[in-house]
């Protein structure tokens, strides 16, 4: 099952957290057909929207993630809230890699302004990317390794671990955060046999005997309706829904979050306005 395992180790100075996303990542690729590479991509970039999302406050709180590759190499993007509601999608990728170009980073957390966060991608590789936003836009000491595997069309497993340094830690934090990224394995492998919670014990046990652990679970979850489209609809007036009846026969709205077509035709469109 997904899961969101978040605590506190080495004397409250570093933050762990281990995901688990397999199904949520599994889900993903069904809705928008994604082939392997494309999906593992997507995948990664999804996990790493559930670790931020995980750490909103505020009900009303949300982030996003959006990657445009350079020289049309491709864009994704992904959003949730902090219920880990996610949704998101990946186009145009070079063998389901996203080369250069940049990542934005938009986190409402309902109290104050949006905080806007962006980087230049320093590699094809999720992680790595994850990183140098922390330490860049947020100048938080991050390590993050996330992964996905897929066997064709089936996610065999998906999930990562976020590890971040708090204000006032100190050395031995440090070395221990950077022992701790060093000996973990293959991601994805491990998920695939251990599961989240298996995971902090095969590489935290020491650290985490005795702590509490706050689980949440993710999953995918596109926040669109025919209600807020018709909504959006009726704030275009009549007459423009009606000039595109008469040139298209009918009205088609689509989601690139969750894959769906609204479609609206003349009766449709009378309804809205009465």
């Amino acid at each position: 099952m997904d899961a969101l395992c978040k605590t506190l180790i080495c004397n409250k100075q570093v933050s762990l957290t281990v995901a688990e996303t397999t199904a949520l990542c599994g889900r993903a690729r069904d809705i928008h057909s994604l082939e392997p590479g494309a999906a593992k991509t997507f995948g990664e970039l999804l996990t790493c929207g559930v670790y931020m999302a995980g750490c909103l406050k505020s009900d009303r709180g949300a982030i996003s993630i959006t990657i445009k590759g350079a020289e049309g190499n491709g864009s994704a993007s992904v959003s949730g809230d902090i219920n880990l509601h996610m949704r998101g999608y990946i186009n145009g990728a070079s063998g389901g890699r996203l080369k250069g170009g940049f990542m934005t980073v938009i986190k409402e957390d309902g109290f104050f302004r949006p905080f806007t966060g962006a980087i230049e991608l320093i590699s094809d590789d999720v992680s790595e990317n994850m990183e140098h936003y922390f330490d860049l836009s947020e100048q938080i000491p991050t390590k993050v390794k996330v992964g996905a595997l897929f066997n064709g069309e089936k996610c065999v497993a998906a999930g990562g671990v976020v590890m971040q340094l708090m204000p006032g830690h100190d050395e031995a934090a440090k070395k221990l955060v950077e022992q701790k990224k060093e000996e973990l394995g293959d991601i994805a492998e491990d998920i695939r046999l251990l599961g989240a919670e298996g995971v902090l014990k095969k590489y935290f046990s020491g650290e985490v005997e005795g702590s509490h652990i706050y689980i949440t679970r993710p999953e995918y979850k596109c926040n669109c309706s025919r209600e807020k489209i018709s909504a959006l609809l009726l704030s275009m007036g009549r007459q423009e829904l009606e000039n595109i009846l008469a040139e298209q026969g009918e009205i088609s709205v689509h989601c690139d979050y969750c894959n769906t077509d609204y479609k609206f035709g003349k009766e449709d469109v009378e309804n809205l306005f009465r």
